[in-house]
């Protein structure tokens, strides 16, 4: 027992020496959210540490989740939706499938049973894809949204790349732990950057209020981001994994109108711990209401148990912070796994882009 303790110590302190999950150091210049060494949240932003993580494990109260959901995957989707129709099709998690414009857009791609370094280590996976992998449509682009384990699986890229060859767009100091993968051709984008995709999209990194890690010691080597897709038939928004913050009143007023947001609505449990990083239901309400979005999709609920809340409070919640807004109720879907639908068109007509570095074509 002895020596079984101090060899689990000793190779716990080699992974912390050596840190082999890192995400390398960006490098670049000085900005308002990187001091030249890690990224920040700009402003006024209440950062929670490994002592808050300690309480928050020896007073944790879960909710109630089933060991595992079982459920028939949806249809496939449609190889393609052309013009100005726009489908989203919620797989799990932060996986979303949007079609427009002859384009198909996967956020943070996900098939993997566990999240984390190695295939045995990490929360797992308690329900099943709301699609099968191999029956998506061919995927044109992959918006990342920061390197967290649950946002960025490296299987899922793998066999995305194999078999798709899909463009891989992601925020600053993500490209170099991509390619340290195996995994080249990375477009990276800082905040208010924009790329240029086919058929007249363009895809801009915008801030999100987060963190960033892969391993012991790397805490902010890398951005973290939502973004804004523009299309012919309008603006979709996927804010990632954020909590909620003046952010979302920045993103519409270079914005607006918006027709689809895509808005985390889980691992919000206890607030305290989780709200500088995560929305509530209710916030994300707030967050619909502030971007003046057409159409929102809750995300990032229902697949792992990544905090307290049980594995029904997301929508429970969702449906109560829809009653509190008021008459009429915010168009907010909460989509069930595997679900695709087509979103209505934005009334309102679509404003000119903001003047904004461009990157190179997909």
């Amino acid at each position: 027992m002895f020596y079984g303790t101090l060899t689990a110590l000793a190779v716990a302190f080699l992974f912390y020496v050596v840190d082999p999950y890192a995400n390398p150091r960006y490098r670049g210049p000085v900005s308002d959210h990187f001091d030249g060494r890690r990224f920040f949240n700009p402003g006024p932003f209440s950062d929670r540490g490994f002592r808050d993580f300690l309480r928050w494990q020896f007073h944790s109260e879960r909710g109630f989740w089933p060991d595992f959901i079982d459920e028939p995957p949806g249809p496939p989707p449609p190889s393609r939706v052309e013009g100005d129709r726009l489908r989203v099709t919620f797989v799990q998690h932060s996986t979303v499938l949007i079609q427009t414009a002859g384009l198909n857009i996967l956020t943070d791609p996900l098939w993997s049973k566990r999240v984390g370094p190695v295939s045995w280590l990490g929360p797992r996976r308690r329900r099943s894809p709301g699609l099968r992998i191999n029956d998506l449509p061919r995927i044109d682009v992959i918006l990342l949204s920061h390197n967290h384990y649950d946002h960025l699986d490296l299987p899922t890229l793998r066999n995305l790349v194999e078999a798709h060859a899909p463009q891989l767009i992601a925020p600053l100091g993500v490209r170099a732990l991509l390619e340290a993968k195996g995994l080249p051709s990375t477009a990276e984008l800082d905040w208010w950057q924009t790329i240029s995709l086919r058929n007249g999209m363009k895809a801009t990194c915008v801030p999100a209020r987060h963190f960033s890690a892969r391993g012991f010691r790397d805490r902010n080597n890398a951005l973290w981001c939502g973004y804004v897709l523009e299309a012919s038939g309008g603006r979709i928004y996927f804010a990632g994994d954020t909590g909620y913050g003046p952010h979302f009143e920045q993103i519409a007023r270079q914005f607006a109108p918006i027709r689809l947001a895509l808005l985390p609505i889980g691992a919000y449990k206890p607030a305290w711990f989780m709200s500088p990083v995560h929305m509530s239901p209710f916030e994300a309400v707030r967050a619909h209401q502030a971007l003046g979005a057409q159409t929102s999709v809750g995300i990032h609920f229902g697949t792992f148990a990544l905090a307290d809340e049980g594995e029904k409070e997301p929508a429970t919640d969702l449906e109560r912070a829809l009653k509190e807004a008021g008459n009429p109720m915010p168009q907010f879907w909460k989509l069930d796994f595997g679900e695709g639908r087509d979103v209505p068109s934005c009334p309102s007509e679509i404003t000119s882009a903001p003047s904004i570095p461009s990157s190179s074509q997909v």
